[in-house]
């Protein structure tokens, strides 16, 4: 099966959510963890003890694992393959962007079979063009893993860059997705590769009519986004939407009945997505 294949049936059978898994040094301390890689351990373990057979989606955020050096990593490499192991998908959000040999490396890294980090999907960034990530995108086909492209991004910062026009018209967001679409042609029910788009952008600025993916939606929860805001941002488009949420369901932590609670509450309060 296609990754795309793969994910639809996981929001089918768990759900439409993403759980992150962010250990940055502030929860670490709010969870009564050192911070260091013993209190790393201790969160990323907690973490997939408490909803990763139960989300759809785990994402790791690399750059938390990143920062204990190779330890860290080596957490990172034991969440994802116990995650994968609980039975929901592993996207590890990473972000890479680069050109030629460096893409494919870093391709290779995290989608290659056998790898120490293989995960089901991972995010990248497209701004040194949609076809500099052209080794990510010969991974997807060959091995049916899938990747999400940085679209119309949450953060304050993103529009300077990609509400800016293109030469033939749309916004530079609106040429990320209309690529991404292209690529997916024919792809049923999901295409795997998919794009992220914040929850929280302005309703109408970019549209996913053709982008036969799914679309990756930060911002809920703690960053200010609602199941409202996912109705108006995504409209039609909704039902291949994956809301995705971190400190809305960590701050329950280290209780593991919490975390558990918190996820089913937000996998309730999305169901009108699959419905």
């Amino acid at each position: 099966m296609s990754f795309g294949q793969r994910l639809d049936a996981a929001l089918d059978d768990r759900g439409s959510l993403c759980v992150g898994i962010d250990p940055h040094s502030a929860l670490l301390t709010a969870w009564g963890l050192a911070d260091d890689v013993e209190g790393l351990a201790r969160f990323a373990d907690t973490c997939v003890t408490a909803f990763a057979d139960t989300a759809a989606v785990i994402k790791p955020q690399s750059a938390f694992f990143e920062r204990f050096g190779s330890a860290g990593i080596a957490v990172l490499e034991r969440t994802v393959a116990s995650t994968r192991e609980c039975g929901a998908l592993a996207l590890l959000d990473v972000k890479r962007g680069d050109i030629g040999s460096t893409m494919g490396a870093y391709a290779e890294a995290y989608l290659a079979p056998g790898a120490p980090l293989a995960s089901d999907a991972i995010t990248v960034s497209p701004y040194l063009g949609v076809g500099s990530l052209q080794p990510v995108f010969d991974q997807v086909d060959r091995h049916e893993v899938g990747a999400f492209v940085l679209a119309a991004t949450s953060n304050p910062e993103g529009p300077q860059v990609q509400h800016a026009r293109t030469d033939a018209g749309p916004n530079v967001a609106q040429a990320v997705i209309d690529d991404i679409g292209a690529r997916n042609t024919g792809a049923r029910p999901l295409g795997s590769l998919g794009v992220v788009a914040g929850a929280t952008i302005e309703p109408g600025i970019v549209h996913f009519d053709r982008l036969d993916g799914p679309i990756l939606a930060p911002g809920i929860g703690a960053q200010g986004g609602t199941a409202d805001d996912v109705r108006r941002v995504f409209g039609p488009a909704m039902r291949s939407v994956l809301p995705s949420v971190s400190r809305e369901v960590l701050r329950y932590g280290p209780d593991l009945h919490a975390l558990r609670d918190a996820v089913l509450r937000l996998v309730d309060e999305f169901a009108f997505l699959r419905a």
